[in-house]
C-alpha cells in the first residue's frame, strides 16, 4: 500500500507541474496591464514602467515563470497587489470558508444520494423509484446558481427562514447557530446537482451488483434482504461509488466559486472572482493553483480507498 501511495503521489507532479504553466500562460494572455490597474489614476508612464521593473513583470515570460514557480515550491506565493499581504496568508484564511461549504455539500451529495441509489435500486420499478428518479432529474436539470437565487426568494425575501447572504450575521451573531443558519442555503444549492448524479451512478452500481450470482445465492439461503443489501451489495457497489464521489468533490470546489457569489461567501471562489476584476495576477494563479492541489490529493485519497475495498486497482 506504502509503494501504491508513494506511485500516485509521483504521478500527480506532472500534473501539478501542467497546472502551473497553464494558470500561468492564461494570465500572461489576459488583455491589460496589471500595473496600470494597480497605479489607476496614478498611471503614468513613469510609474508603470517602475512598477513593472519592482514587481518583475518586464522579465520575459519563461523567465517570470520559473521564478514564481521557484518561489511557489519554497512556500512564497508572492504578495497580492491589492490587499498588500502574503498570498498564502489571504488563501489559507478564505479556504477555511470554502473549506466548511465545500465540505459540508460533499458529506450531503455522499450521504443522500448514495442512501437515494441504494433505496431506489432496492425497490425497482417501485413508487419510491419513480420518486427519487423523478427528484434527481429536476435536482440535476437546475444550475446551483439559479437554485440558489430561487431559494434566496422564497426562503430568505418571502418566507424570512434564513438570512440572505453571508457566512455570521453582521451585527452579533458568529457562534455556530448563526454559521449553521447561513450555511442551510448555500449548501443545499450546491449540493443538489452533485447528490443527483451521486444517486444515478449509485442505483446503476447497485442494480449491476444485485444481478450477480453471489447475492441471488444469499438470498436462497434466506439470508435477511437488509444484510443482502447494505452488508454485500453495498460493499461491492462502493468500488464503483467511491470514483464517482471523487469527480464530484472537484464539482462541489468549483461550483463554491459562483455559489459564493451568490450567496456572498467570503471564500477562495470570491476571492478569486474579485482577484480577477482587480488583475491581482499572483493572487490568481496562487488560489487556482492551491485549489488544484487539494483537488488532485483527494482523487489520490480516494484511488487509495478505492484499492482498499478491490486490491486488484493496486496491480
Amino acid at each position: 500500500m506504502a509503494a501504491y501511495i508513494l506511485k500516485r503521489l509521483i504521478s500527480a507532479i506532472p500534473v501539478l507541474f501542467g497546472i502551473t504553466l497553464i494558470v500561468f500562460l492564461i494570465m500572461a494572455m489576459i488583455p491589460g496591464d496589471p500595473a496600470t490597474a494597480i497605479l489607476g489614476a496614478y498611471a503614468t508612464p513613469e510609474n508603470v514602467a517602475k512598477i513593472n521593473k519592482d514587481l518583475g513583470l518586464d522579465a520575459p515570460l519563461f523567465q517570470r515563470y520559473f521564478i514564481w514557480l521557484g518561489n511557489m515550491l519554497t512556500g512564497d506565493f508572492g504578495r497580492s497587489y491589492s490587499l498588500n499581504r502574503p498570498v498564502l496568508d489571504e488563501i489559507l484564511e478564505r479556504f477555511n470558508a470554502t473549506l466548511i461549504l465545500a465540505g459540508t455539500s460533499f458529506v450531503l451529495c455522499a450521504l443522500f444520494g448514495i442512501l437515494a441509489g441504494v433505496i431506489s435500486a432496492a425497490r425497482q420499478y417501485g413508487w419510491a423509484d419513480k420518486a427519487i428518479t423523478f427528484t434527481v432529474l429536476i435536482g440535476i436539470s437546475i444550475p446551483s446558481f439559479f437554485l440558489g437565487m430561487v431559494m434566496i426568494l422564497v426562503f430568505a425575501v418571502r418566507l424570512r427562514w434564513f438570512p440572505v447572504s453571508g457566512m455570521y450575521a453582521i451585527y452579533g451573531g458568529g457562534d455556530l447557530p448563526d454559521l449553521l443558519n447561513h450555511l442551510v442555503m448555500p449548501a443545499i444549492a450546491l449540493a443538489a446537482v452533485a447528490t443527483g448524479v451521486v444517486a444515478r451512478m449509485s442505483r446503476s452500481a447497485m442494480l449491476e451488483v444485485l444481478r450477480q450470482d453471489y447475492i441471488r445465492t444469499a438470498r436462497a439461503k434466506g439470508v435477511n434482504e437488509r444484510k443482502v443489501v447494505l452488508g454485500h451489495a453495498l460493499k461491492s457497489a462502493m468500488v464503483t461509488i467511491i470514483p464517482v464521489l471523487g469527480i464530484q468533490a472537484g464539482f462541489v470546489l468549483s461550483g463554491a466559486v459562483y455559489i459564493e457569489m451568490v450567496f456572498q461567501w467570503p471564500g477562495i471562489g470570491r476571492m478569486l472572482v474579485d482577484a480577477i476584476l482587480k488583475r491581482d495576477i499572483l493572487l490568481v494563479q496562487g488560489g487556482v493553483v492551491f485549489v488544484a492541489a487539494c483537488y488532485v490529493l483527494f482523487n489520490i485519497i480516494v484511488d487509495v480507498a478505492q484499492s482498499l475495498l478491490d486490491p486488484r486497482i493496486k496491480s
